[in-house]
């Protein structure tokens, strides 16, 4: 159960597209007065060193991050895309692109201190949690931080609806075990019934998985019963031609890792959609490899 661990992933392509939105998100929701509550289920560790054995060795980050930052895209990037390099760069002062932030860290920097906006952060994972808890105490802003050891999943029904009514809820399970799809589509059915108004943000790996592939038409079917607004977002840099090159002809190609993943979000800003189909082609062009690359952009209601 505890295997997964996100320090192997930090800084690829997935996090480029989760962390892109979840910024677009949470700049949307501050642009107004009042104050709102973020709730991250399966928040990491938080903070993630480029350089350390786990980036280092899953070399995952030189097909997201670093990739991005050495392109032109990076020189000219549209609106979308500058908010997220800028948010990565003001965790790197030296210029050098060595840490990296996981969602709690992306959500605390966007945090306001009038109105008193509220992060509540759940992380199971015994190693995980306790590195997150030592980089939430370097904070100044700590109080506006609640972390707790539990299952995210349960964790999130005591906070709704959040006491102003606003908020985001982020939702990325390991998907470790199959049942993470289900619960995050009872997840999403349950909350919404208790705070309809609630922007709610599911990420997922696209992968040869019948779960992975039917967990967005669920989303979409909620959303629809709800009759709440959706948007659906996928990016895919495609299959490596190197790497499928370099193995032993009769011997199994080395793994690709994973080519691509999904967004998924009820209550979406209006303006995202448009926002999305402006950059992903960009992205898919810049961090594309090779067979199958592509994206997706959709949304309903």
């Amino acid at each position: 159960m505890f295997s997964y661990r996100h320090g192997f992933h930090a800084g690829n392509h997935a996090d480029v597209l989760k962390h892109m939105v979840l910024i677009a998100v949470l700049k949307y929701l501050t642009s107004k007065p009042t104050a709102i509550t973020v709730v991250d289920t399966h928040a990491g560790a938080g903070l993630y060193r480029l350089d350390s054995d786990f980036a280092g060795t899953s070399g995952e980050a030189l097909d997201g991050i670093v990739k991005l930052l050495a392109s032109p895209l990076a020189a000219e990037p549209p609106p979308l895309l500058a908010d997220y390099l800028e948010l990565v760069a003001s965790f790197n002062p030296s210029g050098r692109t060595k840490i990296y932030p996981g969602s709690p860290f992306v959500t605390q920097a966007l945090l306001r201190k009038e109105p008193r906006d509220k992060l509540w952060l759940f992380e199971l994972h015994p190693t995980d949690s306790k590195l997150l808890a030592g980089h939430v105490d370097q904070l100044e802003q700590k109080r506006q931080v609640a972390l707790k050891r539990e299952d995210g999943f349960e964790g999130l029904r005591a906070l709704l609806p959040p006491p102003s009514r606003r908020g985001l809820v982020l939702i990325d399970p390991s998907y470790e075990i199959k049942s993470d799809y289900g619960r995050v589509g009872a997840c999403i059915q349950e909350s919404l019934r208790k705070f309809a108004t609630g922007t709610y943000m599911v990420w997922y790996p696209v992968i040869p998985r019948p779960e992975a592939h039917e967990l967005p038409r669920r989303l979409k079917t909620l959303a629809n019963q709800a009759g709440k607004p959706w948007l659906h977002a996928t990016l895919n840099i495609g299959q490596s031609p190197e790497r499928a090159d370099t193995h032993t002809p009769g011997e199994t190609p080395p793994r690709q890792g994973l080519t691509a993943s999904g967004v998924f979000l009820v209550n979406p800003p209006h303006t995202l959609k448009a926002a999305l189909q402006q950059v992903l082609p960009l992205l898919v062009e810049t961090l594309g490899r090779g067979r199958g690359q592509g994206q997706v952009v959709e949304g309903g209601g």
